[in-house]
């Protein structure tokens, strides 16, 4: 305790018994024990007064980071959603695309439509070629 030895704190003891007398000694003993918890419970309460702060400004700056994430985010997203931007960019690839190429005109439709018809097979008349076979 602080430091000191079993044969210190035997000494101080003799010599407050020599210079307080038994009939004061228990009253200062009783009196020194107030005062060291006194003195331990100033220090807890310092000591979580600190921690509280400590978390306090913890808390504070990651507040603070996730402050600027958001800025930084919002600020991203307006430039990506800048619609005057991105049409003045799509201009310029498009006029980028175009200097050399022409625009090819669309094919003219047809002005009347094609028709088809098929005859069925069982009104076809089979063709028989009588030179080719032996009889």
């Amino acid at each position: 305790m602080f430091g000191m030895g079993i044969g210190e704190i035997f000494l101080i003891v003799i010599i407050a018994i020599l210079f307080l007398g038994p009939d004061k000694l228990p009253s200062t003993m009783v009196n020194i024990a107030k005062f060291f918890r006194s003195v331990k419970g100033t220090v807890s309460e310092a000591k979580a007064t600190l921690e509280e702060e400590m978390k306090l400004s913890e808390m504070r700056e990651s507040a603070l980071n996730y402050k600027n994430e958001l800025t930084n985010a919002s600020a991203e997203l307006e430039r990506l959603t800048n619609v005057t931007e991105i049409g003045s960019e799509l201009t310029g690839i498009k006029n980028n695309l175009n200097l050399d190429v022409e625009p090819k005109p669309a094919p003219a439709a047809p002005k009347e439509p094609e028709v088809v018809t098929f005859t069925p097979k069982s009104k076809q008349q089979p063709k028989l070629d009588l030179k080719d076979e032996k009889v």
